[in-house]
């Protein structure tokens, strides 16, 4: 009810009573070649359905004079696009001709009460009416002017009604197939898939930078010695520059503009990781085996990762302690290791608050996660966990069916 009282003053009713109206032009026209058969447009219009650009100047229309918030968003639940396939152009007739019906209706509406209010208003005013009245009973002057106002109000309420009508049909007929949607919906789930993918690099390359920023700048304070704090420097400086470079790459990915940013790092680069991780006081014991040239890309790029989140969770937990890196390219896979010793007090009470997975122990960091995430994404496995007296993860990633 409340929508009907407000309907007058919404420009939304009067917009959807234009789009009422406009099949009524070509009525109008026709009339003049044969005012007899007025019903021809209706068959005229019919086999237009079946262009593809049709369906698209149709619902253009429809968004732009039926819901005009969907045209300034670009998106909603009527179509702008051609016809796709032969449904799509058959939904189009059945529009066309179900417009025709609702404008006719509408027009009717409109010219009988439009007319009914003149005669009103004539009687009330005191002239004399014609012979072609529409009105069946003719009031008094004092009654037809009380009368006055309702066949506006009647028609506001009417034409508002139809457009409401109107603009669920254009939504069924008009709006997107289910394949439409089905393409929609995956378009959406890539995009928060990379999304996620994008905040997995974010947390890896920034983490892992200001891991080792704080380490060697905490080193380097206590160890009060001018040449390691010179060699801590050069560790941020060099360290960060990497993290600005994969920090620039993925903005570029963000915007969707500006020049192809930098690949982005595989195992190729892993000796950049075993040097920071040195620089920051940690002994590296690394065995790199196989054709780490030859991987592909997906998992060579993964791997990176991987062995990256590793090495700061070690930095991150335990500090400067040793550190044993394998990386072996078989034929069943490619296979990382990364160990670390716990501390006395987490192999004994196990991992958790305080020990060397304070923060990721049992698995429920994000790290941790991540990593697994990685390996399952290209249908591997990952193991993390204490293991013989040391913090290890594991990661086991297939080449076939990778390319």
């Amino acid at each position: 009810m409340n929508r009907l009282i407000r309907a007058p003053l919404q420009p939304l009713t009067y917009s959807r009573w234009l789009h009422l109206c406009v099949p009524m032009l070509l009525v109008a026209l026709w009339g003049f070649i044969d005012p007899r058969h007025l019903w021809v447009p209706a068959l005229m219009v019919a086999p237009l359905g079946l262009l593809p650009r049709v369906r698209m100047a149709e619902g253009l229309q429809a968004r732009f004079l039926l819901t005009p918030d969907e045209w300034s968003s670009g998106e909603g639940a009527i179509s702008a696009s051609p016809s796709k396939r032969w449904g799509d152009r058959w939904r189009t007739v059945l529009w066309l001709e179900v417009r025709m019906l609702l404008a006719a209706a509408a027009m009717f509406a409109t010219v009988v009460l439009a007319m009914v209010t003149v005669e009103l208003l004539a009687l009330a005013l005191g002239f004399p009416l014609g012979d072609a009245e529409v009105l069946p009973v003719v009031p008094p002057r004092w009654l037809a002017a009380l009368l006055v106002p309702l066949p506006p109000l009647a028609l506001v309420t009417v034409v508002h009604l139809m457009g409401d009508l109107v603009t669920v049909v254009a939504v069924r007929l008009l709006g997107p197939s289910t394949a439409d949607r089905l393409s929609v919906l995956e378009a959406r789930t890539e995009q928060l898939l990379e999304r996620t993918r994008i905040a997995r690099e974010l947390h890896d390359t920034i983490g892992h930078a200001l891991t080792v920023a704080v380490v060697q700048a905490g080193a380097a304070r206590t160890a009060g010695d001018p040449a390691f704090t010179e060699r801590a420097l050069d560790v941020i400086e060099e360290t960060g520059r990497a993290a600005l470079e994969d920090l620039e790459r993925v903005l570029v990915v963000l915007r969707h503009s500006g020049p192809r940013p930098s690949q982005r790092p595989t195992l190729a680069d892993a000796g950049r990781l075993l040097d920071s991780t040195r620089a920051s006081g940690a002994v590296v014991d690394a065995e790199l085996a196989g054709p780490l040239e030859s991987l592909p890309d997906p998992v060579s790029q993964e791997a990176y990762r991987i062995l990256q989140e590793a090495l700061t969770n070690v930095l991150r937990h335990c500090g400067p302690v040793p550190v044993r890196v394998r990386v072996e390219v078989t034929r069943r896979g490619l296979e990382l290791e990364v160990a670390n010793p716990l501390p006395a007090d987490a192999e004994a009470s196990g991992p958790g608050p305080g020990g060397a997975g304070a923060g990721t122990g049992g698995g429920s960091g994000s790290g941790l996660r991540g990593i697994r995430q990685r390996a399952a994404l290209l249908g591997g496995t990952a193991d993390t966990g204490p293991h013989a007296g040391q913090w290890r993860v594991r990661a086991r990633l297939p080449l076939r069916g990778i390319g």
